[in-house]
């Protein structure tokens, strides 16, 4: 039996979320059009005959000098000093630059297995595979170099064929049925913060924060209870969350539902959303009251 711990890392939107809920077939990790989507280092687990890879989703690679880039750049470079190997996605949708090279000079000087993964061969030329194939041969000589598609379960087969070779061997670390190491608040939150991202321009997703207030099981009435605010920065942001008559809440509130009913699927599920502002209730809540009561599900 082998068992080991495998970072992914890679630039803003290269897939390594959309990855890792593919490997775990499961929401694990939120994906999202915004870059910076993840922003902690979060834990999927995947378990078959061979043994157990407990994947970090980490967040996006980006050089920068801003505070809150710089953190996400802080977590990811921390999660490859405990590892035992570290999957390289490449997005080859977009030429290699500055970030890209950062990335390939830092992992070349890792002791731990490196496997490159070129991404999206879904969308891709075979003149972009080409150039990626060539770049990463001149960046990470020695390293092998797969292609896959995160989105359509292409080639992740082969991924987990080249893990399992650099996996150590070891008892097991999670249950062989767990996906996950996050709490049941956590994924909720995540799950309605990627629905609110989605669901307005890009300029606001930065200002989102989701806190899961309520989480209750009615084991009697096999049913889940659940009350979470989505906070933002400004009364004018959440004029725009909520939307007109409360028609985006309602929106957000409906795809939230049906990822989160995944969690819990032999129970009634009641979500209860809200919108405020700096942690304080403002205005709206009558509109918002009433969208929770006609979407209940």
């Amino acid at each position: 039996m082998k068992c080991a711990s495998v970072a992914i890392i890679g630039r803003p939107s290269s897939g390594k979320s959309t990855l890792i809920n593919t490997i775990c077939e499961s929401k694990v990790s939120i994906t999202s059009p915004t870059p910076h989507t993840t922003r902690n280092a979060i834990r999927g687990i995947y378990t078959d005959s061979r043994g157990q890879i407990i994947f970090t989703d980490t967040p996006g690679f980006h050089i920068s000098e801003k505070k809150f880039q710089k953190r996400m750049q802080d977590i990811t470079v921390a999660s490859l000093e405990e590892t035992d190997a570290v999957l390289y996605l490449l997005d080859a949708t977009r030429k290699p630059g500055s970030e890209e090279d950062a990335i390939t000079y830092m992992l070349s000087g890792l002791s731990v297995p490196v496997v490159c993964c070129i991404n999206k061969k879904d969308i891709l030329t075979d003149r972009q595979i080409a150039d990626a194939e060539e770049y990463l041969k001149r960046s990470m000589p020695g390293r092998t170099i797969l292609t896959a598609s995160a989105k359509d379960d292409d080639g992740v087969d082969e991924i987990l064929i080249e893990l399992f070779k650099h996996a150590p061997e070891g008892e097991l670390l999670y249950d062989e049925d767990a996906r996950t190491d996050q709490d049941l608040e956590f994924r909720v939150s995540e799950i309605i913060r990627e629905k609110a991202m989605n669901s307005v321009t890009a300029e606001i997703p930065y200002a989102i924060m989701v806190e899961v207030s309520d989480l209750e099981y009615n084991e009697a009435e096999n049913k889940v209870w659940v009350r979470a605010f989505i906070t933002v920065e400004r009364e004018s942001q959440k004029g725009i969350m909520v939307g007109k008559g409360g028609e985006n809440i309602k929106k957000i509130r409906i795809a939230s539902f049906k990822d989160i009913k995944k969690i819990f699927p032999s129970s009634k599920l009641e979500l209860d959303l809200r919108v405020r502002v700096n942690g304080k209730w403002k205005s709206n809540d009558m509109i918002l009251s009433k969208v929770f009561k006609e979407t209940q599900a």
